[in-house]
């Protein structure tokens, strides 16, 4: 039936009429506007490029790879995080290490674009390899294949 709510009664006619509930909306939209426009210094903006955000303790910033004491990655190309990551953002491409005792990743590209920093990738690595401690949240660059980092990069942090 046309007019009936779902709970039983009808509806009167200013429920009926969107133009009340739009005239509503306008009128806290304006009212948001006029105080924003009288009190800018209460405005809760950053200069940012002079002044940085304070984040919080447990905010999970940029990845990178953890290194050996002789400087080698830490990673053990077992495609841990590659397998938990859900938005399938790491490819890692495995070889053999000169003494043969354990796997290199050959190629580790992260592609930081399709990425929703779960963390799973961290959860999911057995040797602690891949971290997400830099505490980095300017993630931009000037084309789409600056955003994709490789092993060199992951290793510099």
């Amino acid at each position: 039936m046309i007019g009936v709510r779902k709970i039983g009664r009808p509806m009167d006619l200013k429920e009926r009429s969107y133009l009340v509930e739009v005239a509503r909306g306008l009128a806290i939209s304006m009212a948001h506007f006029a105080r924003n426009v009288v009190k800018q210094d209460e405005m809760p903006t950053i200069q940012y490029p002079e002044e940085k955000r304070v984040l919080p303790e447990r905010f999970r910033g940029r990845h990178r790879l953890t290194q050996r004491e002789d400087g080698t990655p830490r990673c053990v190309a077992c495609f841990c995080c590659q397998t938990a990551c859900p938005a399938d953002c790491i490819s890692i491409e495995a070889t053999e290490r000169e003494d043969g005792y354990e796997k290199v990743p050959a190629r580790f590209d992260l592609n930081i674009l399709r990425c929703v920093f779960c963390g799973l990738c961290v959860e999911a690595c057995p040797c602690d390899a891949i971290r997400m401690d830099t505490g980095k949240y300017e993630l931009s660059g000037d084309d789409r294949g600056s955003l994709i980092y490789d092993l060199n990069t992951l290793l510099k942090d």
